[in-house]
């Protein structure tokens, strides 16, 4: 016992509890964090993971370095392994160890994987006929943007604006191009709104379910999870949500796709549920551009 408090207190292995304490965090404390930060049942892609463990080992460097006595306790048991006679064993070990390791990385990064490629998943998947945001239940294929028809449209676009750089923008970029800060670090990558196979091929109330709902809501044909985006109606007001939509549609010149009245109530009779999928919408923007991807 005494040599394990020993250990503990020993900067080597503090070291590493504090790496193995973080991996754990992000891998799998992060979904029993509160809804409020927006990251509930969310997974965080590989590659994120690594950031942070980086991020982490950069600060306990910092941490044992600050102070030369403990900096030198730290490197002791390094010098040791690679230096002093006893340690030959170990150093045998390791270089065995340590290249197989690094094989075995590179292999389970390399192989034939079975699952299906990313392309290939359904990139705008049918929305479900009627959703509950912040308690109240919304019919998707009836809904519109209750801000273009209230209030001031310059103070929602304010709103729309203030909303995506405080919280779209790391990953959806300042030129909404899906070339944020953060975006290599997911794949597939964020959506770009300057894209003609995104939000021009979609209705507001798609947009606005997309948002409300991030990752942890898509349904079945659209995963495996291919979208790390938080269900922001944890952190932002209904019409938050509009004033972003709002924005979006603003700042790229894209006009939203409408709901085409005869066929709406033709495929939705009166007492009838509202469809899975949305009708086609009328106009010049019913036929994807070529390359779009598929809804």
């Amino acid at each position: 016992m005494k040599r394990l408090r020993e250990h503990l207190r020993h900067p080597l292995w503090q070291a590493l509890l504090v790496l193995a304490g973080a991996w754990l965090l992000v891998v799998y404390g992060l979904a029993y964090l509160p809804p409020l930060v927006g990251l509930r049942s969310a997974p965080v892609p590989r590659s994120v993971v690594l950031q942070y463990l980086a991020i982490v080992a950069v600060g306990v460097l910092v941490h044992v370095s600050g102070d030369e006595q403990r900096w030198r306790t730290f490197r002791r048991p390094l010098h040791a392994t690679l230096v002093e006679r006893e340690k030959r064993g170990v150093r045998g070990v390791l270089l065995v160890l340590v290249p197989l390791l690094l094989g075995w990385a590179a292999y389970a990064q390399a192989r034939p994987r079975v699952d299906a490629p990313i392309q290939l998943r359904s990139i705008h998947p049918a929305p479900p006929g009627q959703i509950t945001v912040r308690g109240k239940s919304l019919a998707l294929a009836t809904l519109e943007n209750p801000l273009r028809t209230r209030g001031d449209m310059a103070e929602h676009l304010r709103t729309g604006r203030r909303v995506y750089y405080q919280n779209c923008l790391p990953c959806h970029g300042d030129q909404l191009d899906g070339r944020g800060h953060f975006a290599h670090g997911f794949s597939p990558a964020p959506a770009s709104f300057q894209d003609n196979g995104t939000i021009a091929q979609l209705t507001e109330s798609y947009v606005f379910w997309r948002v409300a709902k991030g990752g942890p809501g898509l349904p079945r044909e659209g995963t495996p999870w291919n979208s790390a985006m938080p269900a922001w109606e944890d952190v932002l007001t209904e019409d938050e949500m509009w004033a972003v939509v709002l924005y979006i549609y603003q700042q790229t010149g894209w006009k939203p796709r409408r709901w085409e009245a005869a066929e709406a109530e033709h495929a939705n009779p009166p007492g009838t549920r509202a469809p899975a999928t949305p009708p086609r919408p009328a106009g010049p923007a019913a036929s994807p551009a070529p390359g779009a991807p598929h809804e």
